[in-house]
């Protein structure tokens, strides 16, 4: 299964650009979330999602009720059943979200050099002269000469959706402003931003703790993304929260960096956080257009170092509307994979796109087309020449063992773990080949009753590039020094098989915990 990879640093034979890309039964090592809504949540589109390569579903509480968002789950169920995928659960917080209220659902025009104020009453009647917000502070917020935009459910940046205003002045507290560009704004719901304010609200608002509360603890999400994190201590007080609620305490919070203040704290906020959204479409609005990719980079290197995986969003916005990405979108998402990136994340592209199969299948063959002149060797080096000596041993078994798979030119590495913190170190070092993580179930009790543990550390690594996991028997414990291991393996190699990752001949690196000792070993497999 090992396949040759092309170095973007060697010449490449024109011709085999040409070449039809190999389908595999995992679309790409990169991993899709999609997130799910009007034209997305139907059992049959679900189930079409998942084969395309979906293998997190996001769903989004900045629209919908709970129980919209409950009879969506339950399709995704039903479709996870019947394509026997796996598929983990996100769910996206609102947070410090400021919004226009347009209860009338009336377009309305915005004029070039014109004047619009907005005002914190929202028992008025949105016009072209009058925007009512949901922030009362804001008027204390800004000064004359700040930037802010409003766009329609997500900022796109076309003129024709969206708005730049300057503030002109403040009276009381209503902010009047010059509008900067001409646009309708249609619908009942426009996104205001700020551009590099600091807007005093907290970052996980009573409605969010309602909404986990009394949807998320129930459905035991596997992750919680923290919208508008901007400090550290953002992401203890909402594990905080979690940890309050029982079900969730294994839920993995991704902090969602969207605005130049989490920017400032981004060091502080990785160190905290279990991984990390670039979230490109606020956050594009906030740095100069030039600095985005800088930030990119830097922020992707730096969670690929730290071994937690960072999510990039907003790359094929046209495919909203279009069958096919821009060249530019195109590029993005492999520069997206070439930069380090483990997943994609697929907002209005699913939630109300007119093609969410088509652009999570489109998104998924260019992640698999970048991956080949991905440059493993020197990402190797560069990752282990930053963990430097001593190595912890766990760091130490997980690069030798992508070593030996590189060197050998194995088809898979087979590594059986618990926690999950094996394979996660193991992915860190982007091998090239898949990762099958068979998470051996432990059992746990809480005095009042036995559980088995397992599955969301299985879901929790379908967010993480290479990485594909797979449940083992839970009486075959991962450090067993019976025969029981040997069993699992074969049971192991028997699913590699049926993917077709794994043929006749092939070799393969299994790395196990043997008694105390963990050991890496290479298997050739006969006929």
């Amino acid at each position: 299964m090992h396949s040759t990879n092309l170095l973007l640093e060697e010449p490449i034979r024109m011709a085999s650009i040409l070449e039809p890309s190999k389908a595999g039964f995992f679309p790409a090592m990169t991993k899709i979330v999609g997130t799910l809504g009007p034209k997305s949540r139907s059992v049959d589109t679900i189930s079409s999602c998942l084969k395309a390569g979906m293998s997190v579903a996001r769903f989004d509480f900045s629209w919908g009720d709970a129980a919209y968002h409950q009879e969506t789950l339950e399709n995704l169920k039903l479709a996870i059943k019947s394509t026997k995928k796996l598929c983990a659960v996100m769910l996206d917080t609102v947070g410090p979200e400021l919004q226009v209220v347009n209860k009338s659902e009336a377009a309305i025009s915005l004029e070039e050099n014109g004047t619009v104020v907005l005002t914190p009453d929202q028992g008025q009647e949105a016009t072209s002269k009058l925007l009512p917000i949901n922030f009362s502070g804001l008027s204390k917020a800004v000064k004359p000469g700040s930037t802010i935009f409003v766009g329609q459910y997500l900022f796109t940046g076309s003129e024709t959706t969206s708005v730049w205003l300057e503030v002109s002045e403040v009276k009381g507290d209503d902010v009047v402003c010059i509008i900067k560009n001409s646009a309708t704004l249609a619908g009942s719901l426009f996104t205001l931003h700020c551009s590099q304010i600091h807007i005093d609200l907290p970052t996980l608002s009573d409605d969010d703790k309602d909404v986990i509360r009394k949807w998320g603890a129930p459905n035991k999400i596997d992750f919680l993304s923290l919208s508008y994190t901007r400090h550290a201590e953002d992401v203890r007080q909402a594990r905080e929260f979690l940890s309050k609620l029982g079900g969730l305490s294994q839920t993995q919070i991704f902090a969602k960096i969207e605005n130049v203040e989490g920017l400032n704290h981004f060091d502080g906020i990785l160190q905290e956080a279990d991984g990390i959204i670039l979230s490109r479409g606020t956050l594009g609005i906030d740095l100069p257009p030039e600095k985005v990719f800088l930030f990119q980079k830097s922020a992707l290197h730096k969670c690929n170092m730290a071994g937690k995986p960072a999510v990039v969003t907003r790359v094929v916005d046209s495919m909203t509307d279009n069958l096919r990405p821009t060249r530019a979108e195109a590029t993005d998402v492999a520069n997206a994979v070439l930069d380090g990136s483990d997943a994609i994340l697929l907002g209005a592209e699913t939630l109300r796109g007119l093609y969410p199969v088509e652009t999570i299948s489109i998104v998924g063959k260019i992640c698999a087309e970048a991956e080949k002149v991905f440059n493993q060797d020197l990402y190797f080096k560069r990752t282990v020449k930053y963990v430097g000596e001593p190595m912890t041993h766990l760091e130490s078994i997980a690069s030798s063992a992508v070593r030996a798979a590189i060197k050998v030119k194995a088809s898979v590495i087979i590594c059986f773990t618990s926690s999950g913190r094996a394979a996660r170190l193991i992915a860190k070092y982007r091998p090239t080949m898949p990762v099958l993580s068979v998470v051996i179930p432990r059992l746990k009790t809480n005095q009042l009753r036995w559980s088995f543990t397992g599955a969301f550390e299985a879901r929790q690594s379908l967010i993480v590039r290479g990485l594909f996991p797979m449940l083992a028997d839970p009486r075959h414990p991962a450090e067993s020094t019976s025969a029981t291991n040997e069993s699992v393996l074969k049971v192991a190699l028997d699913h590699g098989k049926a993917c077709g990752v794994i043929k006749s001949h092939d070799r393969v690196v299994v790395c196990q915990k043997m008694g105390d000792s963990s050991v890496v070993k290479i298997i050739e497999l006969d006929d």
